[in-house]
């Protein structure tokens, strides 16, 4: 499978290849890839079954790290920056770990190696399975379908970024959304076995206001990454990298 990838400058520049979170795309890092491009050339791919890239039965940490390392092949990239955020965290750090010459640095945004459980994301998943495509006359009218099992009105705007019009067909899903539900409690579990360690250089971005990743998972952090720089962003919940913007890049680029 070759990944769709968006080339947000800095050609001649090392590079940097970014990994989007569950449901989100190459998109949700042009602003942020634009400003680290004075120092890397900077590569935001998107995930099997999201965004541009071709949609599979199989969605697994091992395949998605299968195809992130195919793709650096087929672009001739012997060692790169790894960024991941959320989901593409947890495909970077097992990459890293299992492959640790092909990174010359790691870079974990707001995600942790351990087991998680989102009840609310089964709400999230039931709201978008049942939208009824065939009847849809707008994105609005989807917002107000899906808000009694989605209350939050960002979340709301999230989602249904991956709703779009598709020609005559009428409103499709831009995310392979049965393998995604389907796959939804294998991705909630830890990325990493025990033993997997990197030794390289590691920064985590974790956002303050944020529940995904949070003080207590510092010595997990560590017993997989003992080279890590640990840094919070206080006033960021989830998204460092759009609601931190700033800050964010600082610390990319700061080491």
């Amino acid at each position: 499978m070759m990944l769709f990838h968006r080339d947000l400058g800095g050609a001649g520049h090392p590079p940097l290849v970014i990994l989007h979170g569950f449901l989100g795309s190459s998109r949700n890092w042009q602003t942020a890839g634009r400003d680290l491009a004075g120092r890397y050339h900077v590569c935001a791919l998107d995930l099997r079954n999201h965004g541009g890239s071709p949609h599979a039965p199989e969605m697994t940490y091992a395949a998605m790290m299968a195809d992130v390392l195919a793709w650096l092949d087929a672009h001739g990239l012997t060692r790169v920056t790894l960024l991941g955020h959320s989901l593409g965290g947890k495909v970077a750090m097992r990459l890293a770990c299992l492959h640790p010459e092909r990174v010359a640095r790691l870079i974990v945004v707001d995600i942790a190696p351990k087991d998680y459980f989102w009840p609310e994301r089964r709400g999230e998943f039931a709201a978008m399975n049942g939208l009824d495509l065939a009847r849809l006359h707008s994105r609005s009218e989807a917002e107000k379908l899906i808000e009694p099992q989605v209350p939050d009105w960002a979340m709301r705007k999230f989602l249904l970024t991956n709703l779009e019009r598709g020609g005559g067909e009428g409103w499709r899903w831009l995310v392979n959304l049965p393998v995604l539900t389907a796959a939804l409690a294998a991705l909630e579990a830890d990325s990493l076995e025990p033993d997997d360690r990197f030794a390289g250089a590691t920064l985590f971005i974790l956002g303050g206001k944020s529940r995904y990743a949070l003080p207590a998972d510092e010595p997990a952090i560590r017993a997989h990454f003992p080279a890590a720089t640990i840094a919070t962003i206080r006033d960021a919940a989830h998204n460092p990298h759009m609601e931190a913007r700033e800050a964010f890049v600082r610390l990319v680029l700061a080491t």
